[in-house]
């Protein structure tokens, strides 16, 4: 008969994680998701008949709305004194072939997606959304002040920003299925880490620059 053991049985050892993103930026990320989720819902309450019914003070929605979308960049301007969120907006800014082979692989539903620390599918959707934020913005802006430009641009301005705000909704909708499909990556941005087993398995360009001296 085999010896019982004399006490509970010993953890399993934790697995190894890998740091992937600082305090700063989790901070810039959480502020960012934020004020967009506020424009977004603001926008429903001023574009969408039942759910303008059911909040009511459409001015009050109409000033959180300017406001929130006026302090949209401001996260990531105070975020660019990290000096680790500088070095991921360089690594989002810079494309090299592996890119294209992610997107090609990705478009075909293949695997073998070469990646560093943010695939091409992140690149693009953070050029992306930083430019709509642009637009959205200046054309806010001629909507809101309406001496700044002549009756025939706020028109324009009107028609680019609500159907840029559609968009925008859509492929944030995109970015959130994405994320939800990912548990690792949102505990990633949570936390700070990720397991050592998804960066070598998502990001092998990104695993193999840390575990190269």
């Amino acid at each position: 008969m085999p010896p019982r053991p004399d006490g509970p049985a010993a953890p399993a050892p934790a697995r190894p994680r890998v740091p992937r993103f600082t305090p700063a930026e989790h901070r810039v990320h959480r502020a960012t998701a934020t004020l967009m989720a506020v424009c977004v819902l603001t926008a429903g309450c001023l574009y969408l008949p039942f759910l303008a019914e059911l909040v009511g003070r459409r001015a009050l929605m109409v000033t959180v709305h300017e406001w929130s979308g006026i302090l949209l960049p401001v996260p990531l301007l105070l975020g660019l004194g990290s000096r680790a969120l500088r070095a991921d907006l360089t690594r989002l800014n810079r494309y090299g072939p592996h890119d294209r082979q992610w997107l090609r692989a990705a478009l075909r539903r293949r695997g073998g997606r070469p990646a560093g620390k943010f695939n091409a599918g992140q690149k693009l959707y953070a050029a992306w959304i930083a430019g709509a934020v642009l637009v959205m913005l200046g054309t806010g802006l001629l909507m809101w002040f309406t001496d700044l430009a002549p009756l025939v641009w706020r028109t324009g301005a009107t028609f680019v920003h609500d159907w840029l705000a559609l968009a925008v909704v859509l492929v944030i909708a995109g970015h959130i299925w994405k994320a939800f499909g990912d548990p690792e990556s949102r505990r990633g941005l949570r936390t700070g880490s990720v397991d050592a087993q998804w960066a070598r398995r998502e990001h092998p360009l990104w695993d193999h620059e840390n575990n190269t001296p």
